[in-house]
């Protein structure tokens, strides 16, 4: 009688959990930690702050409305306990580092060490630099720029009002500015403040969830209390939602818009000619593909270029000498790189055997 017993192999444990069945917490991403590239973040953090405090300090803090985001939350608690607490700048100051510190120390832990300690950087860049502007506006007499006059809201001095002064303007000019110092820090860091750092912790934990309302409710949060905390009603309301549209719009364009082109597909039987003349005078390389007309059943090859913007008028000029060709396009939000060999052509200046591409030809990501 055979008294082998069958041994239970326990099985693994779930991707995430340990084998007590608690959740695995998520670990920090390894960070590149040489001397030169932590100096140059440190000279990102430093130039981002330098422009998103500016755009504070000369444009918001004095035209009642407010930014968006976490710092929006700031400036409204700056404005709401300005009695009690003290000037508006400097008080938003130290809000902006008790609401954004704590969120920038879990990105630290559980999503990046470097990009959260870059984050408190940037932020205790941003704090310090507010104090300074306002130092030099009490001791100099640093002007900022204020729609409103001293006969509307007491206090403002005389060099900071002018009458061309408008919301419009200023709501324009914060939106820019900052805008620019976010895209900075997102293309370094992939954060810019407190809303992108808890977006970050949120995908950390669970990837799987579409974070985009997270932006929208803080953003909206802000719209809604900017109504309320403001004497300038709905004037508040509208300027902090045009800064935080116009910077969405500037971060979106120093990201993408930068490097974006223009993708063409071309189906011709005039292949060698044309895809030459594209090399020769755009610079751009030109994939080849073989194709087949389902209704002449007849063979053609389909041709892939991208061109930049400003190439586009004269990649339709090529294109109208080549009969019997069809093509169309689409945009590409991302362009980069070029292929190692572009330097392999032929003496006689035709298109190489290999398809090499010229210098500057690009691809899609």
């Amino acid at each position: 009688m055979d008294n082998t017993k069958e041994t239970e192999v326990p099985s693994a444990a779930p991707s995430g959990r340990r084998a007590s069945g608690r959740a695995e917490l998520p670990q920090p991403d390894k960070d590149d930690l040489r001397p030169s590239t932590i100096a140059f973040d440190i000279l990102v953090c430093f130039v981002a702050a330098l422009l998103v405090s500016a755009s504070l300090y000369y444009f918001s803090n004095y035209n009642n409305f407010a930014p968006g985001g976490v710092t929006g939350i700031a400036s409204i608690l700056a404005t709401l306990t300005e009695s009690k607490f003290g000037e508006m700048t400097l008080n938003m100051s130290l809000f902006m580092l008790l609401l954004n510190i704590p969120i920038f120390i879990l990105a630290a832990i559980f999503v990046s060490r470097k990009t959260g300690i870059m984050l408190i950087v940037y932020l205790i860049f941003q704090s310090l630099l507010l104090m300074l502007f306002k130092a030099l506006h009490t001791r100099y007499g640093l002007p900022y720029y204020s729609a409103f006059s001293p006969d509307e809201i007491p206090g403002i001095p005389e060099n900071c009002y002018d009458e061309g002064n408008n919301l419009v303007f200023a709501s324009i000019g914060v939106g820019v500015i900052s805008g620019l110092g976010f895209s900075l820090m997102i293309r370094r860091f992939g954060a810019s403040g407190g809303t992108y750092a808890i977006s970050a912790l949120i995908k950390r934990f669970h990837p799987e969830h579409n974070i985009a309302w997270l932006a929208f409710a803080m953003d909206a949060s802000v719209v809604v209390l900017a109504f309320f905390v403001y004497r300038s009603g709905a004037n508040a309301v509208i300027s902090t939602l045009s800064n935080i549209f116009i910077s969405d719009i500037v971060v979106d364009f120093m990201l993408q818009g930068l490097r974006s082109g223009y993708k063409f597909e071309i189906v011709t039987d005039k292949a060698e000619e044309l895809s030459s003349e594209l090399m020769q005078k755009l610079g751009r390389g030109v994939t080849t593909l073989h194709a087949e007309g389902m209704y002449t059943r007849t063979d053609k090859a389909l041709l892939i270029c991208i061109v930049r913007k400003r190439q586009v008028g004269a990649f339709l000029k090529i294109l109208k000498r080549y009969r019997a060709t069809f093509s169309y396009s689409c945009r590409v939000n991302e362009v980069y790189g070029k292929f190692d060999d572009y330097r392999k052509r032929p003496p006689h200046g035709g298109v190489p055997a290999e398809r090499t591409a010229p210098e500057g030809t690009e691809k899609p990501q």
